[in-house]
């Protein structure tokens, strides 16, 4: 569900009571371990971690008046996700996930990037954190720009 929240907390105050503590709670492993140079904000609908235009002026290939998104969480009608998007493309830190996820002996309901829960206790926080912070901006931008590049000469 698209929220019309223009803040953080504002969308955070809209969730009911379970969702609230289960996205704050995933909310705190993101903002612990996110690396230096990305900003929070509402994107989409939704709670964003991206790359303000400032350190990468392209911005989203889909739409440029947008900031290079990297991850958001969201409660949804169903379930909450958390949409790990620097991941998608990018097949070393994917695989590296999936490993490590499985080796917390949690079951992992995950699209391309989405991450579906219902309950945060069903999250391995630990694999999500280290997946962040073995993202540094930097890392990401240009992991970001060979996928276009490589997408624009028709490998991906």
């Amino acid at each position: 569900m698209t929220s019309k929240a223009t803040t953080v907390d504002e969308y955070l105050s809209e969730l009911p009571e379970d969702r609230q503590e289960a996205i704050s709670a995933v909310r705190t492993v993101i903002l612990a371990h996110l690396p230096e140079g990305y900003a929070e904000g509402m994107q989409y609908g939704m709670i964003g971690y991206f790359v303000p235009h400032s350190r990468y002026p392209a911005g989203y290939h889909c739409d440029p008046k947008q900031p290079l998104p990297f991850i958001a969480l969201a409660s949804q009608k169903n379930h909450m996700a958390l949409y790990m998007t620097c991941m998608y493309g990018d097949t070393d830190q994917e695989t590296w996930f999936r490993e490590a996820w499985s080796g917390s002996g949690k079951k992992l309901d995950m699209g391309k990037s989405c991450i579906r829960f219902k309950k945060v206790e069903a999250l391995a926080l630990d694999v999500i954190g280290e997946a962040i912070a073995r993202m540094p901006l930097e890392t990401y931008v240009a992991s970001y720009q060979r996928f276009l590049d490589e997408r624009k000469a028709g490998k991906a």
